[in-house]
């Protein structure tokens, strides 16, 4: 049973719902459990705030520290719907595989994010004014400065409301020098070193003007592989093109809904590798009609322009009967629906 400890005064009155900017806002409370001598506790929803820490603990030196970007939505009913519990649980426990730390049992996850969701209820905004993002992650806490694997681990929960990630279309540039992830590392988990790593050359473009990034394989940067924040989506021919997974490129769960969708719709689903020279002759030849991002934050972020080896390529604007904007509206109506949905995806509170 999850112990609550709530604050005296939220700062909810003080929120202004129909300006949520992404990442501005933290609800009242967090959870928080601890992993030691080989087990996790029971864990507690606490008022958000600071932890101590030892300026020894491994993440801080060693960098195990991995995370997760879910949502919660506010039906048309007023219901609360936490989506794809699954699908986050199992990827959350990949990428503790990968970097060498504890497993979470998939009752405490459940248990600790349905609980927290439920004391933080009245932060989850309508479905026209956004939704609820959650943050769970988990971080080494040993004090230790020899390198190895931690025997001790946090686990913590907060969140907050959120609108839109990107709130218009964006221009990108194709990077081809330097590198996310590389073959054998650590790019299909969702680690904390992966965001670290790319903030130095996301940078570079923003100074060219970029909004993004596009990264390509780390070998001979040939193919491409993602974006910083999210997975990537090309129309060819009407049909959805989007790169085959491999041990570089995270497995973005809202990739995975928009191609269950889009085939559920009627679409063809291609997942294939995408060689750079491939995309720039589509975008010429006007071939690649529709370019976007996929992921928790962005939802569905339309590219209006693409840059390869200093070239722009303008991709048409995007409208109401464009392939990304159905599946945006399908993949908002399935979340926002009191129904339960035909693929069990949807976790009502």
């Amino acid at each position: 049973m999850v112990k609550i400890n709530k604050v005296e005064n939220s700062k909810l009155p003080s929120i202004d719902f129909n300006s949520i900017d992404f990442g501005k806002y933290i609800s009242d409370h967090m959870f928080i459990a601890q992993y030691k001598n080989g087990q996790w506790s029971e864990g507690e929803v606490v008022p958000f705030g600071t932890i101590e820490i030892s300026p020894a603990a491994l993440a801080l030196h060693y960098g195990q520290s991995v995370f997760e970007g879910m949502k919660a939505f506010r039906t048309e009913g007023g219901k609360i719907n936490i989506f794809r519990l699954n699908k986050h649980i199992e990827r959350l426990n990949k990428s503790l595989d990968r970097m060498c730390m504890a497993r979470l049992p998939e009752e405490l996850f459940f248990e600790a994010v349905k609980t927290f969701v439920d004391v933080e209820k009245g932060w989850v905004p309508s479905a026209e004014q956004g939704s609820y993002y959650l943050r769970p992650f988990v971080f080494a806490s040993e004090s230790r400065y020899g390198v190895k694997a931690s025997e001790e681990y946090y686990f913590i929960i907060f969140g907050g409301p959120v609108g839109p990630y990107y709130p218009k279309p964006l221009r990108v540039k194709v990077e081809t020098l330097y590198s996310r992830a590389a073959p054998g590392g650590t790019g299909a988990a969702k680690c904390a070193g992966n965001y670290g790593a790319s903030f130095y050359p996301t940078r570079m473009a923003q100074q060219e003007g970029f909004d993004a990034i596009i990264w390509t394989d780390g070998s001979k940067h040939e193919y491409i592989e993602e974006s910083g924040t999210m997975n990537v989506m090309f129309v060819q021919n009407g049909t959805i093109i989007t790169p085959a997974l491999t041990d570089s490129i995270l497995p973005g769960i809202t990739r995975d809904s928009l191609m269950i969708l889009a085939k559920d719709l009627g679409y063809n689903v291609e997942e294939k590798r995408i060689k750079v020279s491939e995309l720039a002759e589509g975008l010429k030849s006007g071939n690649i009609t529709e370019a976007f991002g996929t992921g928790t934050a962005a939802v569905v972020a339309p590219i209006k322009q693409i840059n390869i080896d200093g070239v722009d390529y303008s991709l048409p604007e995007i409208g109401a009967d464009s392939i990304q904007n159905k599946l945006k509206t399908a993949l908002h109506k399935l979340r926002t629906s009191d129904v339960q949905d035909k693929f069990a995806w949807n976790n009502f509170q």
